[in-house]
């Protein structure tokens, strides 16, 4: 298979998202339809439409005479969007298929056709709305927790909470002459004060007395609500914060940990305990927020908790290149400033968002992993869950642990945790699969199916559910299909029905087994392309 039909295969494969849309265009296809999808895509961040292929899985190609100058079509789309985008003509068995590689928009510039700056939504394109093109043009903007904050000076200060910073600042670094340097020193050598001595933002935030901030950053608060119903609109506690962090990120712990309910399960002969919410996970909730909010827009942070569900909401959304499903990989600080100053008191790790300790808190207690689903453009949603969803795999990871003598690292817990509720594992995830089976923690069904472990289920009790998901081995589905392809005798059998009988199979899959019977001599194929049916036999005769 030459390597444009291998990448073709593998976009068929992929769900379509907003990086990758199929259109059958078997005749023709709109040459301004098209400039407006490559707009939409690389407002996206880029990907490619391709033509030729249907668009509901199982995908399959059914050939396209949409923009036979090639040549001519990509120069118009250049000319029109000022963007680098790429044309392949992919000579497929079941006819010709063009893919239009879209790159992405610079940073800070969204791209324009027709009057309008396109993105998609749902099934169609719309216009951009003006949150989403106020984060595309704040891309560009400078750290806002670096610039100076007009009229504050050292006096805005809280002296606690300087003694907090510089106590912190010198035990995270051992530093004892950290202990010595005058207030302005100590803040120019921490950069919370600008090259021409004013007060930044990052110094108001972490640092500011309460009189202080609501005169000049009020929107740096935090909100802590408690409702014994999530559903509830009242609540039974409620505590506002407006003074730098510093002096009150422990106090917010607290109250979170005063109705922090327990969970006891037994393991064995020991009766164990864990609390609803991991105090790892919750403050790295809270720092994440508060470093990567949006400072420029009014309102406050919220920390809202109830019995069994912790969620915290901060204004503005993610930042540029972040979204829910890449937070852990991608690493764009919104504050930079402020993330640098929370790093050196050891606050939070400089090479990462805090997001990586979070998920590993919650996935060790065989919790939900966070959940960012309620973010949009206007604020970041993440939601904690207190209940234990599966004890056996606390089991499993301790038993593991024990025997290769290592710690996982999110991402091993990300993989096992994908396997273990039957998704696909993402992409820059799957460097790790070798390790995890090399190491018995999962198995392969074959070149696409993984499974935990066999002994998770046998500690679960539910040694069944193991046969099950791992379904039947290759030689069995080859004998399911041949007895099909057998049943139906010199009529033979479509495609489309046998894939009926391996309905967990997908198109790519179910052709290699079908490859694999042809090249044994058990089967062959009557007719061509999607009008071929499946006969017993090797080149007609039976076997």
């Amino acid at each position: 298979m030459s390597e444009h039909l291998e990448r073709l295969a593998a976009w068929m494969d992929s769900p379509e998202d907003e990086h990758l849309e199929f259109k059958e265009a078997k005749n023709r296809f709109d040459f301004e339809e098209l400039v407006r999808y490559c707009c939409a895509l690389s407002n996206e961040c880029g990907g490619r439409i391709v033509l030729g292929v249907t668009d509901r899985r199982p995908r399959k190609v059914v050939g396209s005479n949409a923009f036979l100058d090639l040549a001519r079509t990509k120069q118009g789309l250049i000319e029109r969007l000022r963007l680098r985008i790429e044309a392949l003509e992919i000579r497929h068995p079941d006819g010709r298929v063009v893919a239009f590689e879209v790159p992405p928009r610079p940073v800070g510039v969204p791209i324009q056709a027709a009057g309008a700056y396109w993105m998609r939504g749902g099934e169609s394109l719309v216009p951009m709305t003006t949150d989403q093109l106020k984060r595309i043009l704040d891309e560009a903007q400078p750290d806002f927790s670096a610039v100076g904050c007009p009229g504050a000076t050292l006096d805005d200060l809280d002296p606690r909470a300087i003694h907090v910073f510089r106590t912190r600042w010198a035990s995270n670094s051992r530093r004892e002459d950290l202990n010595d340097l005058s207030v302005e020193q100590l803040l120019l050598d921490a950069d919370l004060l600008s090259p021409r001595g004013e007060v930044t933002y990052a110094a108001m935030i972490l640092l500011g007395a309460r009189q202080a901030l609501s005169r000049h950053l009020a929107q740096a608060e935090v909100i802590f609500e408690y409702r014994a119903d999530e559903a509830s609109t009242a609540y039974q506690q409620r505590k506002e914060y407006r003074e730098g962090f510093l002096l009150y990120h422990d106090d917010l712990w607290s109250a979170v940990n005063a109705r922090n309910e327990v969970y006891s399960y037994r393991d064995g002969m020991f009766r164990r305990e864990i609390p609803a919410f991991s105090e790892d996970a919750v403050r790295e909730a809270v720092l994440n927020a508060i470093s990567h909010r949006d400072y420029r827009l009014y309102g406050s942070t919220f920390v809202r908790q109830s019995r069994l569900r912790i969620e915290v909401v901060s204004p503005g959304g993610f930042p540029p290149d972040v979204n829910a499903e890449s937070i852990l990989f991608r690493q764009s600080p919104r504050n930079r400033r402020l993330a640098e100053a929370m790093a050196r008191c050891g606050l939070v790790e400089r090479s990462g968002q805090g997001a990586d300790r979070m998920f590993a808190a919650m996935l060790r207690e065989g919790k939900l992993p966070p959940d960012f689903t309620a973010s949009d453009d206007a604020s970041v949603s993440v939601g904690l869950s207190g209940v234990v969803q599966d004890e056996a795999f606390i089991a499993f990871l301790e038993k593991l642990g024990e025997e290769t003598r290592r710690s996982f690292h999110v991402a091993d817990l990300l993989v096992l945790d994908a396997v273990k509720r039957g998704r696909p594992v993402p992409d820059p995830l799957r460097g790790r699969l070798s390790d995890l089976v090399a190491n018995g923690a999962i198995e392969r069904v074959d070149r696409t199916r993984l499974v935990l472990a066999k002994r998770f289920y046998v500690m679960k009790g539910h040694p069944g559910e193991y046969t099950r998901r791992r379904g039947l081995d290759r030689e069995t589905r080859k004998e399911l299909l041949f007895q099909h392809i057998q049943a139906s005798g010199e009529a033979g059998a479509p495609f489309e029905e046998l894939a009926q009988v391996l309905p967990d199979a997908s198109r790519n899959e179910l052709k290699v087994l079908l490859r694999e019977m042809r090249e044994a001599g058990r089967i062959h194929a009557r007719g061509a392309k999607r009008a071929a049916r499946w006969c017993p036999g090797a080149d007609g005769s039976s076997r």
